[in-house]
């Protein structure tokens, strides 16, 4: 495993392109794309305001840019860099930017959510979408990129409106059984849309590509309910995550619960794996000091060291009473995430929010826990093998994968605490990033692992 230098990001804006090849990250109003590999500055944009949100296109040929307060985006070109599009929305505000998925149309939502405005890069042309509501996921495009589902809110009811991206006429148009939706998603075969309700009522709609509703689940009434929810890379599987501290399984042939799985505060389950964090500080003599050596030497020496230790059963696993008079209580599960086999889901319950649980879809049943010292700030799922990549906020990286924990201290100077985390899309290296900087992780290959042997 290797690190490259740290280089400067602000506001956590750093995207690796579809295609694998550049790096783009800004710093204030300025867009720096880099050579994912070499990491050398390729072109060097400068926006007109401190840039909020950036985006590449789906073919990696464009870069979006939006600053949300002036009500601007502007559009770079990887191909032409001394050409650019400017998209101003004016008095009416931008809350929201985003690609649509042929890379050639950009979606604005306004202020108040009064209208999604659709800009076509290639026409000129502007399309516009009423009605659209203000919620959790409100935008949704099917994995292939033909369709796109919009949450929409009109006389006082919810809506869901399908639209077709090659044109952007409207497919299906049908009211929901909801109260107050929360947010739709797309299945990754495209064939089913889950519109969930808002947190005071536990419902999940299931409906088909033409706006036929397939099945509704409910797991309890009159207290807080969905709180998360992701589905499985093959769809087979809809995971939902509740304020309940539990996560419900769905299948995708009767969308019944196959089972739930929870997050107990004792743990017995002998067919899990307890991994705990622990640290030791290095020992320096003072006396073995001078004042020079203490300025020059790298703050790294003195950082704390961790392992992973396997606990015995039964294991205590910190839990942190929530505060319930307030709103959106540190309870329940917030955090999931299948990896790319579909084999494994890795969960986090915000009561606990040193632990995360790992779960074996194959058995239904708990496969490991790790236990940090500190409160988990991201996990991610390595895109091509079975491998979680996970930050506590601290200059470490912490690894599962079904052989092991490891714990790997980030040799960068200065301080650098790893606040999220990215993987590439080859899944050989890791962005990390800190509140003003980053750093890239290189993974040893197994084409490198057998060179060494």
């Amino acid at each position: 495993m290797n690190f490259s230098e740290v280089l400067k990001q602000s506001n956590q804006l750093c995207r690796v392109s579809p295609d694998g090849k550049y790096l783009a990250t800004c710093v204030q109003y300025r867009l720096v794309v880099r050579d994912v590999n070499t990491l050398q500055i390729l072109h060097l944009y400068t926006c007109l305001d401190q840039i909020v949100h950036m985006e590449w296109s789906s073919d990696s040929l464009f870069v979006l840019c939006a600053m949300y307060k002036r009500g601007l985006v502007q559009v770079w070109s990887l191909e032409q860099p001394d050409w650019y599009c400017k998209i101003d929305e004016g008095s009416i505000g931008l809350v929201s930017s985003r690609w649509s998925p042929d890379g050639r149309h950009i979606l604005n939502t306004t202020e108040f959510h009064l209208r999604v405005t659709v800009w076509s890069l290639c026409t000129k042309a502007v399309s516009y979408i009423k009605y659209p509501k203000a919620c959790q996921k409100g935008i949704d495009f099917s994995r292939d990129g033909c369709y796109m589902a919009l949450a929409e809110r009109r006389d006082c009811k919810d809506y869901v409106s399908m639209f077709v991206c090659d044109d952007w006429h409207l497919l299906r148009h049908f009211e929901t059984e909801t109260q107050d939706l929360a947010g739709v998603e797309w299945s990754p075969n495209g064939c089913v849309l889950a519109v969930w309700d808002s947190c005071l009522e536990y419902k999940v709609l299931l409906y088909s590509l033409d706006g036929r509703l397939l099945s509704t689940f409910s797991a309890y009434e009159w207290s807080l309910g969905i709180k998360s929810l992701a589905w499985s890379p093959s769809s087979q599987f809809l995971a939902i995550g509740s304020y309940d501290e539990k996560v419900r399984i769905l299948n995708h042939i009767t969308w019944k619960k196959v089972t739930e799985f929870d997050h107990p505060a004792t743990i017995n389950n002998t067919k899990a794996v307890i991994y705990k964090e622990v640290e030791r500080r290095p020992v320096v003599g003072s006396a073995d000091l001078s004042i020079q050596q203490h300025i020059t030497m790298g703050s790294t020496l003195f950082n704390t060291q961790s392992k992973y230790e396997i606990c015995p059963l039964p294991v205590q696993v910190p839990v942190v009473k929530p505060d319930l008079d307030r709103a959106n209580p540190k309870v329940g599960v917030s955090s999931m995430a299948f990896s790319s086999d579909n084999r494994y889901l890795a969960t986090k319950n915000d009561n606990m929010a040193c632990v995360v649980w790992v779960w074996d879809m194959q058995r239904l049943g708990l496969l490991a826990v790790l236990e940090q010292t500190s409160a988990v700030r991201c996990f991610q799922w390595d895109p091509r093998r079975p491998r979680l990549a996970l930050c506590t906020g601290n200059a470490k990286l912490y690894l599962w994968s079904p052989a092991g924990c490891v714990s790997v201290q980030v040799p960068a100077e200065g301080g650098f605490q790893v606040q999220s985390l990215n993987w590439h899309c080859s899944g050989d290296s890791l962005i990390l990033l800190g509140k003003e900087q980053l750093c890239l992780c290189y993974m040893e290959t197994e084409e490198e692992e057998d060179n060494d042997k």
